[in-house]
């Protein structure tokens, strides 16, 4: 039996195994990793020579790829600014527009008719403009003074020299040439009178049942009103050719004339105490259409001979403008 003892087990054997050990497992683990390290760099070789193959023969190095953005900045495109403001150019149809002091002045002085008008305070107080456009003011043409960067963004930056006008598309004609008008060939005729209406698709479709119905006249104040533009006309379908409008500086003063004259006056108003269908005067009328979210204004209700209502049966609580005009005259005409 062999002796194991402290002696035995630190003695020659015990070198022996550490020499062993050195030369032997220790040695065999350093030439894996030399192995490995050598495999690796050859790895790593191996691939640039990859990539290297893959480089066009031009010779062109591109950037390394990242992550795309969420959104594509303004960069990549260099010309979004100028479509964006061609985009909004396009919106406005400037068919009906004429700007610069040569034009304007000669279209102020020919029988054109005009819708509104632009200008500076400079063009407006000119020797040049001032009597003509003083003129057209008190015909109902709506002139407006504003700045001059105001105008340059309501013509994109046009060359506008500091005035810029509207073109109507149907000409106006004053007061007493309506009453006159009106009263030629009927004795009790029947005007529409816009207050407030603002929308030109409303405007136009107002003017569509008012001369399918033999309204006589529409009078649209020069303010808070859709002048007679493209789009008026173009939802009218053709009846603004053969009805008369006139353009008032004021409503409430050319309500008052019309009442020197012998009209009644009569507002549509969903408070009004007399039902349209009940409504037995034969006489010469003004009609009053408001807008949809206001109604008539309290100053010129007052002016009304009579409020009117239209009976709703249902639910809704108020009629479209064009609606409630094509009505009114629907009942006004047929009695």
């Amino acid at each position: 039996m062999k002796n194991f003892s402290k002696k035995n087990f630190t003695g020659k054997n015990n070198k022996e195994y550490k020499k062993n050990s050195d030369s032997g497992y220790y040695s065999k683990n350093k030439n894996r990793s030399e192995e490995n390290e050598r495999f690796m760099k050859n790895s790593a070789k191996n691939k640039n020579v990859e990539n290297l193959n893959k480089i066009p023969k031009n010779n062109t190095f591109s950037s390394p790829k990242r992550r795309k953005p969420a959104f594509k900045s303004n960069t990549e495109f260099p010309n979004k600014n100028l479509d964006f403001h061609q985009e909004l150019s396009n919106k406005r149809n400037f068919d009906d527009w004429i700007w610069g002091k040569h034009s304007v002045y000669e279209a102020l002085n020919g029988e054109r008719s005009i819708n509104r008008i632009w200008c500076t305070s400079e063009i407006f107080s000119s020797d040049k403009f001032y009597i003509l456009l003083k003129d057209l003011k008190s015909k109902g043409v709506l002139i407006e003074e504003v700045s001059w960067n105001r105008l340059s963004q309501l013509t994109y930056g046009a060359s506008h020299q500091g005035v810029a006008l509207q073109l109507a598309c149907s000409k106006t004609i004053s007061l007493k040439q309506l009453i006159d008008f009106s009263k030629h060939n009927c004795s009790n005729p029947i005007l529409l009178a816009l207050d407030g209406i603002t929308d030109p698709h409303n405007v136009g479709a107002i003017i569509r049942s008012a001369e399918a119905f033999d309204c006589k006249g529409i009078i649209i104040p020069q303010r808070r009103s859709a002048g007679l533009t493209g789009t008026v006309a173009k939802v009218a379908a053709g009846a603004l050719e053969h009805l008369q409008v006139s353009r008032v500086v004021n409503l409430n003063r050319a309500l008052e004339e019309l009442k020197k004259n012998g009209f009644l006056v009569v507002g549509l108003s969903g408070d009004g105490q007399i039902s349209i269908s009940n409504f037995l005067e034969k006489a010469p009328l003004v009609v009053i259409v408001g807008s949809e979210d206001k109604g008539i204004s309290l100053l010129t209700q007052k002016k009304c001979d009579f409020l009117l209502s239209i009976p709703l049966k249902g639910k809704t609580s108020s009629l479209n403008a064009s609606v409630a005009a094509a009505i009114s005259l629907f009942h006004l005409t047929g009695k």
